[in-house]
């Protein structure tokens, strides 16, 4: 049996007042980012962490290196396919803009997210197609103890297909800046542990 770790990445630069669509725009970590993946990495549960991969991301490689050097593990394999989904054109508009030069397409997306993808872009569901054998070979790979660095909509379609949930409801996983979700794996059997532990609901455990 083995356990991985579904790792969102702490806080981005670019938090606004208006939701934006992020994708794979590669922004840094904010400064409260990198404390959040400080203070995470002291987490008595991913002390015996043996590997860590991550997104080829800014945002998850400066996640992931903060998190290998407090566990002492080897420098993080980067993996392309644990990348956030790819938003096209929508990558860095609000929510306004692209109801605005792309009408109808929100409403469309809303009525099929496991299904629509945006102009240059990827449906959750191309998601899935190629982050789950990531996670399959992170599970059989040998090491006991696997950490993988990536997104939301990452974690959320890894999520929706070990808990048997449509990819359609994959927005009532919530996934917070470096948040974890703790997996047992048996074969071909998942058991989910720990959903969306936050950072500072780590005080309680580290006194």
């Amino acid at each position: 049996m083995s356990t991985l770790y579904l790792i969102r990445h702490g806080e981005i630069t670019a938090r606004s007042e208006q939701h934006r669509f992020i994708g794979q725009l590669d922004l840094p970590l904010s400064e409260h980012g990198r404390q959040q993946m400080r203070g995470f990495a002291c987490h008595p549960t991913l002390q015996t962490v043996e590997k860590v991969l991550t997104s080829p991301l800014i945002r998850c490689r400066e996640s992931a290196a903060i998190l290998t050097a407090h566990l002492g593990c080897s420098a993080a394999e980067v993996v392309p396919d644990l990348a956030e989904i790819n938003l096209g054109e929508w990558e860095g508009l609000t929510v306004a803009e692209v109801k605005d030069r792309f009408p109808g397409e929100y409403a469309a997306r809303g009525n099929d997210l496991a299904g629509f993808r945006p102009v240059g872009g990827e449906s959750f569901a191309d998601v899935l197609r190629r982050s789950w054998p990531v996670f399959e070979r992170a599970a059989g790979c040998g090491v006991d103890r696997v950490a993988l660095v990536s997104h939301a909509g990452v974690n959320r379609v890894l999520l929706c297909r070990i808990l048997g949930m449509p990819l359609n409801n994959l927005f009532r996983l919530q996934q917070d800046y470096a948040c974890c979700n703790i997996i047992h794996c048996d074969g071909a059997r998942y058991r989910l542990e720990c959903l969306n532990l936050r950072p500072e609901c780590c005080s309680s455990h580290t006194g």
